[in-house]
């Protein structure tokens, strides 16, 4: 039964036979509902979504100005870097109140609120969903607000520092002073912190569209030299800066992970059928080619004018 049946069936129309490997109990096990059900099913998860994510801005605002201080690291070290004044600029009286008490906290509330959301959309399609495939609901939501989150600390921790000490080091000594306001500082924060917040999330979209069985793995790993080109094109667009070395630094990870999300589809697939992963090979396997990688890493690095160093980021040009 593909993603279209299912979709037709939940939304009440009439029953199709099940599909080779599904039983009866598990058409049993899918929920059925009208149009007008399935309205106000999707009505109920967006006033639940809004409410989690008010009760976090609310939350947020106790910690306002301590959470600006962090959201202000990156432009201070730039800053320094480039031997400039640790200071951003307000231009506009309302700028700093509407920045540091509405703006920040939205944007803090959406990371802290996005496992309560995520649970909400699985909640709104797993009457969709067959009765063995709903037990996915905790590593789905585990997974996903942990790779939103986890693409928020990359791009705090790494993206965004290194681009903007380029942007900002643009021009230097050519009659050019660097001078940030805070909204322009912060709405390329937020752009670069979201978007790669929600990049990120390719492998859980890539494990549900095998879920729905709209794509296979064996059809992306076929087509993986389409989907690496796009994940370049998005690195180019969503890094803030045009240097290749950035771009680098999103694409590789992306890269990664859209193979990893293609393993979790084929882990999906071999539930289906009954057969189980090779779990002790493939970890001998990864962790040699992990050493490979390291020891290669650790000779070339020096030969392109990059030395390791005992902090944060631990290396520098």
């Amino acid at each position: 039964m593909d993603a279209i049946d299912r979709l037709r069936q939940r939304l009440g129309g009439a029953g199709i036979p099940p599909g080779p490997g599904d039983s009866g109990d598990e058409e049993d096990g899918m929920l059925r509902m009208s149009f007008l059900q399935h309205l106000e099913e999707l009505r109920s998860r967006l006033i639940k979504c809004l409410w989690g994510i008010a009760v976090a801005f609310t939350l947020s605002l106790l910690y306002s100005e301590k959470l600006w201080t962090a959201v202000c690291q990156p432009a201070a070290a730039a800053l320094k870097a480039l031997h400039y004044e640790p200071t951003l600029y307000a231009t506009d009286p309302m700028e700093g109140f509407m920045i540091i008490w509405f703006k920040l906290p939205v944007v803090i509330a959406i990371f802290a609120a996005s496992p309560w959301v995520l649970y909400q959309v699985w909640a709104f399609v797993s009457p969709g969903l067959y009765r063995r495939e709903r037990r996915w609901a905790i590593p789905f939501i585990l997974c996903s607000a942990g790779l939103f989150i986890m693409g928020g600390l990359f791009a705090y921790f790494v993206v965004f520092r290194f681009g903007l000490t380029f942007l900002l080091g643009v021009g230097q000594g050519n009659y050019v002073k660097a001078i940030c306001t805070v909204t322009h500082y912060f709405d390329l924060f937020v752009d670069v912190i979201l978007g790669v917040g929600l990049v990120f999330e390719l492998p859980v979209l890539i494990f549900f569209l095998c879920l729905l069985r709209i794509v296979t793995p064996a059809f992306l790993m076929n087509h993986s030299r389409y989907a690496i080109l796009i994940i370049f094109i998005l690195a180019a667009v969503i890094t803030p800066t045009p240097d290749v070395f950035n771009m680098m630094l999103f694409a590789l990870p992306m890269t990664a992970l859209f193979y990893v999300g293609i393993f979790a589809g084929y882990l999906l697939v071999l539930n289906r059928e009954n057969r189980r992963f090779p779990w002790g090979k493939a970890l001998l396997i990864s962790i040699g080619v992990l050493l490979l990688l390291v020891l290669a890493a650790y000779f070339a690095l020096p030969h392109w004018g990059i030395h390791l160093v005992p902090h944060w980021p631990f290396f520098k040009h």
